[in-house]
């Protein structure tokens, strides 16, 4: 449960959290039993992205935040926002997963991120069998749910190489209407060599997905309502104004390649590690606006509906719902009264065809969003071990992270080509709005002595980064921009002492920061000389105990996080904002605060029976918002949004060899959606159960199987929180897997 090996507070994932999950769930589900940690995903397998939360001592990744490091086998994941960057998620399919480290708070100084302010989960692909082995997967879920995976280990080649090579494909339909569409095809592939005394590694993947998202609830009411609705619709109407809200083309598409190469020498007294990857992400995000940009001053057919040009930037003169047989824009029958109600509150009489003629048309729009990044790095870690005078013990860390990447957006909208039949469009956009890219340079250093006398163990440490961004308009029409993040030096330490056999206890304090993001750079009107990067202020205490069958740790923390960065929008919108062009800007808005206590149990009862539990007390809170109270208002003692004030994990298992049982049950408690705390949402508690066995078949072939139940009592609740609403969790789900393997596992 704790990596004895360092002096901050820390937990691995086990083998019983994984078999809690199917082989179809997003790798990023095992991670939620751990304490202080909670996952929140939209999805019943974690396909949807866009409704993945993740928070950790007040801290989160969501479409607005992004304050938790997540790096792959230690290599970094360049960011976790939803438009170009990729969680753990897009790097590993879940039967290739060896576990995860999540180091809250004082994060190890090594770890390799730009967004780390709260901690790091890092995420260990599996290495590969000794011995040479297939296996042959297949999953049939709830929700039309369906996996086939291969897995093919070499056992021993020359010169000492081991390696399995990987694929996968799967599906489901949302657990809702079972209109969205959610589809992944997953190759990796992993080898380690030792070749003249030296250890390399490399993995490669390849991810492709297509996954149809879910809605935000924005009130209590509309929970209250109908748990089991996002708001969301299956059919088409041919409506535009209701359209909007057709699942299957609010959809996200993403395509990421990443691979490594790192080679680990030792030498007496010495380690050097070296690496270097490469990580490239495509995708578009979909979206079907209910009507069509007004970006021509035509007098006569519209243009954006009759084609024929494609416009290039620009600011939009208005909106086109309507047009007539010739394609003139029409607006609504004077004194005409809207009877649309939904979604969104309804709209005016220029969207509801029952304010126009008989041979009006209707007219739509089909939104796509196109992200791309390409990520180069190279990475050196070196350690030496020296002893001192009077026994005691010395080593030295340092190391440098050095990477170069290149971020593309942009965005283009399209007629669809007849909104009586369905959401096909033309294929030849009417409207390019705009073309970004984002180059920037990443340029970090650490370095951490540590010295152990007897049983006490001593650190002291110091990192620094820095992060240039810049952007650059391809239609020139804002100036290009740039901004480099804070380069000072930041400061760690730490220490434990063995008080009794098995007994630790521990100290840490930690200054994190997380560098500037180039989404601050989409908004051309944020004083950007004026921000300052987020930094935070971590220390906690805690003992720890491992011993024979037992294994306990208690943690306290006390956080301090300034210069919290956020959004202040010149004006409100309901619902979607398809334009996204408002003129708000980035702004420092204070901080927050946090402290809590975490708790951790496991226990072997026997040599096949193990009890696992975890308690989080954390209260966060907004510590101000400066001089935006005007627009964000006096937040300051308000309880941060989408944070558990309190968590409780209780698990038990039982495995004998391939036989197994276990159950776990998670209260999380009570969280709040909006920054003024009006909509409180209240606490549920989810049970997951499997159970499993093999089978012995011809030669040396095995039949494993997996029965998995998630939400075992399909409790009703409302998951990840963003933007003043809130998306539905998850129902029942079962997955029943079944696992031919030849050869040794």
């Amino acid at each position: 449960m704790a990596h004895r090996d360092v002096v901050f507070s820390n937990a691995m994932t086990t083998e019983a959290m994984e078999r809690a999950q199917a082989p179809l769930t997003s790798v990023l589900a095992v991670v939620d039993s751990l304490p202080g940690v909670s996952v929140q995903e939209g999805d019943t397998f974690g396909f949807d992205d866009w409704s993945t939360t993740i928070s950790m001592r007040g801290f989160k990744v969501d479409l607005d935040e992004q304050q938790l490091g997540i790096t792959v086998d230690g290599m970094p994941n360049g960011d976790s926002n939803y438009g170009g960057g990729a969680k753990a998620n897009r790097y590993i399919d879940a039967p290739n997963l060896g576990g995860v480290l999540v180091t809250q708070g004082t994060a190890d100084i090594g770890s390799r991120s730009n967004e780390a302010l709260g901690g790091t989960l890092n995420f260990h692909t599996d290495d590969p069998r000794p011995n040479r082995s297939l296996s042959l997967l297949a999953t049939r879920a709830a929700f039309d749910g369906a996996k086939h995976y291969l897995r093919y280990d070499t056992g021993r080649l020359p010169g000492d190489t081991h390696g399995w090579l990987s694929a996968s494909r799967q599906s489901a339909t949302d657990w809702i209407d079972g209109s969205g569409r959610n589809e992944r095809t997953h190759v990796a592939t992993k080898f380690q060599a030792s070749v003249r005394g030296l250890a390399l590694t490399a993995y490669a993947s390849w991810d492709d997905t297509h996954e149809d998202n879910y809605q935000r609830l924005f009130s209590a009411q509309d929970f209250e309502a109908d748990p089991g609705w996002d708001r969301l619709a299956g059919r088409w109407t041919g409506v535009p104004h209701l359209d909007q809200a057709y699942r299957p083309a609010w959809s996200t598409l993403r395509e990421n390649a990443f691979a490594y190469l790192k080679g680990m020498r030792e030498m007496d007294t010495w380690r050097v590690e070296v690496g270097a990857y490469y990580h490239g992400n495509t995708g578009r995000g979909d979206w079907p606006p209910p009507y069509l940009v007004d970006v021509v001053d035509d007098d006569r057919a519209e243009t954006e509906h009759v084609g024929g040009r494609t416009v290039r930037g620009g600011v939009p003169r208005g909106f086109i719902y309507f047009v007539d047989p010739r394609g003139v824009a029409l607006g609504p029958a004077p004194g005409c009264v809207s009877s649309l109600t939904f979604p969104y509150g309804g709209a005016g009489p220029e969207a509801d065809p029952a304010c126009h003629d008989a041979n009006a048309r209707a007219v739509q729009s089909y939104r796509h969003t196109h992200y791309g990044k390409t990520r180069r790095g190279a990475v050196v870690d070196v350690e030496w071990r020296t002893r001192l005078p009077n026994g005691m013990e010395s080593l030295l860390r340092a190391g440098l992270w050095l990477e170069r990447a290149t971020r593309e957006e942009s965005r283009d909208w399209h007629e669809i080509a007849d909104t009586r039949i369905g959401p096909a469009f033309e294929h030849v956009p009417y409207w390019e709005q705009y073309a970004y890219r984002y180059p920037a340079e990443t340029r970090k250093w650490y370095v951490e002595e540590t010295v152990t006398v007897g049983r006490l163990r001593v650190n002291v440490g110091a990192k620094g980064h820095r992060v240039r961004i810049q952007r650059d308009d391809r239609f020139g029409e804002t100036p290009d921009a740039s901004a480099d993040s804070d380069p000072r030096v930041l400061f760690s330490g730490g220490l434990t002492v063995e008080t009794l056999p098995g007994l630790e206890a521990f100290a840490g304090y930690a200054e994190n920061v997380k560098a500037f993001s180039d989404l601050l750079l989409e908004r051309p009107a944020s004083a950007l000389a004026r921000l300052q990067p987020e930094r935070a202020r971590n220390v906690e205490l805690g003992l720890r105990y491992a011993r024979g069958r037992v294994s306990l740790a208690a943690t306290w923390y006390d956080i301090a996080f300034e210069n919290r960065i956020v959004f202040v929008d010149s004006r409100d919108v309901t619902g979607p904002d398809f334009l996204e062009d408002t003129e708000g800007v980035y702004r420092n808005a204070g901080g927050v605060a946090s402290d809590g206590l975490e708790l951790a149990g496991r226990v072997r009862l026997a040599d096949s029976w193990e009890v696992y539990l975890a308690y989080t007390g954390n209260d966060s809170r907004y510590a101000g918002v400066g001089g935006d109270v005007a627009r964000v208002g006096d937040i300051a003692g308000n309880r941060v949004t989408g944070v558990p004030g309190d968590m409780l994990v209780a698990s038990v298992g039982w495995q004998n060899g391939e036989h197994g049982l276990g159950a776990s049950h998670k209260v999380t408690g009570t969280r709040h959606v909006d920054l003024a705390n009006r909509w409180r949402l209240p606490r549920y508690a989810t049970t997951d159960a499997y159970a499993e066995t093999a089978w012995a078949l011809t030669g040396t072939w095995a039949l494993h199987a997996r029965l998995t139940v998630n939400n075992l009592f399909d409790v009703a609740h409302l998951a990840g929180t963003a933007g003043n609403g809130a998306w539905l969790g998850a129902p029942r789900t079962t997955s029943l897997t079944f696992e031919a393997t030849h050869g040794s596992r």
